[in-house]
């Protein structure tokens, strides 16, 4: 039997074999494999859960119905009920200012800022949720709710939170923040069959949302989120406390009222770009941050109160 010396051979020499292939090399492919597989299944889930929706179409087309019209009229059919949905489109420079501003402050004091999640609000929401050991508030933006009102239903599961947080990115990035707004003010519910901005102030006012004065816009705001449950004209003291500090907000932002009108010279500028970090993240007409807050940090304004004993809407 020969003997062969394998002294002289290099040290990492090795024998290799037609076919076979070393276990680093396959273990290699094997994860780019499961990398594949797994980028294809996120790809996949995210067609799933955006291919119904045609928030493209949004940048041009005002739409006709959201999911949350339609789960209306689907209860009033169930319940026997007759339910003619109000809903008046009007585009931004046909509704106040007043209006406008009231609801951002209410409801996202960041909207400019932020890119669809206002993770300090959410944070200060947890916590007076833990303090008070029930859902009292929430965070949502008005990105969130834009995409609950169009494309979801109000049931809360994993299944839709992972749905509206796709969708909220969706719409970020494929509207301007001015088309948002634009959206949220139309669509919006603000009572029994009151969809809408116009329809709601024609509705409680009788009168056109353009003219709503700010007490009037205070009042529209203030019933958000639960607009089928409260009135603008309630004298129960969560909802007088809710219109005060609206109130106090509307006056502390201290400059003229925020306006869609292009090219108005008088109007601050409310693109995202142009508005600075402040309070509640809107520009007065001097350029500072509105509140009157000379800190580049202030702290964040608290919810408004909301009555214990009911849950939002959405």
């Amino acid at each position: 039997m020969r003997v062969e010396d394998h002294s002289l051979l290099p040290v990492d020499w090795a024998p290799t074999f037609v076919g076979v292939t070393s276990t680093s090399g396959r273990g290699d492919r094997i994860r780019a494999m499961i990398r594949r597989i797994l980028l294809l299944a996120l790809a996949g889930f995210l067609i799933y859960l955006l291919w119904p929706y045609s928030v493209l179409e949004l940048k041009t087309h005002n739409p006709r119905t959201t999911s949350l019209i339609e789960l209306r009229k689907k209860e009033a059919r169930a319940a026997h009920r007759r339910m003619k949905p109000e809903m008046v489109w009007k585009s931004s420079s046909q509704i106040s200012p007043n209006l406008a501003h009231a609801i951002l402050l209410a409801e996202d004091d960041t909207f400019y800022q932020h890119h669809g999640f206002d993770y300090e609000q959410i944070r200060i929401a947890l916590a007076e949720n833990i303090v008070k050991q029930k859902f009292a508030y929430g965070g949502s933006t008005i990105t969130q709710q834009l995409a609950r009102t169009l494309y979801l239903r109000p049931r809360k599961s994993i299944l839709r939170k992972a749905k509206e947080a796709v969708l909220t990115l969706y719409l970020e990035h494929t509207l301007s923040k001015k088309r948002i707004l634009e959206l949220y003010l139309n669509v919006v519910e603000w009572g029994p069959g009151i969809f809408g901005a116009e329809a709601a102030s024609q509705y409680y006012f009788s009168k056109p949302a353009l003219e709503l004065t700010p007490d009037e816009a205070v009042a529209m705001a203030s019933i958000l989120p639960s607009p089928r449950r409260w009135s603008p004209f309630s004298e129960k003291a969560f909802m007088a406390r809710r219109r005060t500090q609206l109130t106090d907000r509307m006056q502390k932002a201290g400059y003229a009222p925020i306006t869609f009108l292009d090219g108005d010279p008088a109007a601050p500028d409310l693109s995202e770009e142009a508005a600075p970090v402040g309070m509640n993240g809107l520009q007065t007409p001097s350029g500072r941050p509105a509140g009157g807050v000379a800190d580049a940090s202030p702290a964040r304004a608290a919810p408004l109160p909301v009555d214990p004993n009911v849950l939002a809407d959405q």
